[in-house]
């Protein structure tokens, strides 16, 4: 058999899950200021489909913002006004160190415990990498 037919053989054999191509679309927060609150709309589907819990995320965005914040029924409070560049931001910081791999930057990771320290494992390339307790 040639290269290409060898090819063909191979991508028959793997998995549907393997041939699927469309990955994972994280939500944009969808915020609004609400007198002296900061209103997060749609927290409960992003923390869906990031598969992570939700105080993990709150005691970050209190951490970070200094104020503090309540979920309720699938929105987010925080007390303050925050814009819309900077809650974006808040988030994006929250995927890049406690969601994506390091290594290959997938989303598919869940938190393992090692001894005292938790780190990140990734489910897709099987890195692990250390990530801060908050």
């Amino acid at each position: 058999m040639d290269y290409d037919q060898l090819l063909q053989k191979a991508y028959t054999q793997l998995p549907e899950k393997q041939k699927e191509t469309v990955r994972l679309e994280i939500p944009r927060p969808d915020s609004m200021i609400q007198g002296k609150k900061t209103i997060i709309k749609n927290f409960g589907a992003f923390m869906k489909t990031v598969r992570r819990e939700e105080a993990h995320l709150m005691k970050y965005l209190t951490r970070e913002t200094g104020a503090p914040a309540t979920a309720t029924e699938g929105r987010l409070t925080i007390g303050g006004k925050f814009g819309f560049m900077q809650i974006n931001k808040l988030f994006d910081a929250y995927l890049n160190e406690f969601v994506f791999c390091k290594e290959c930057r997938k989303p598919d990771t869940k938190f393992i415990d090692q001894g005292r320290l938790k780190s990140l494992q990734c489910e897709a390339c099987g890195a692990i990498a250390p990530i801060k307790r908050l």
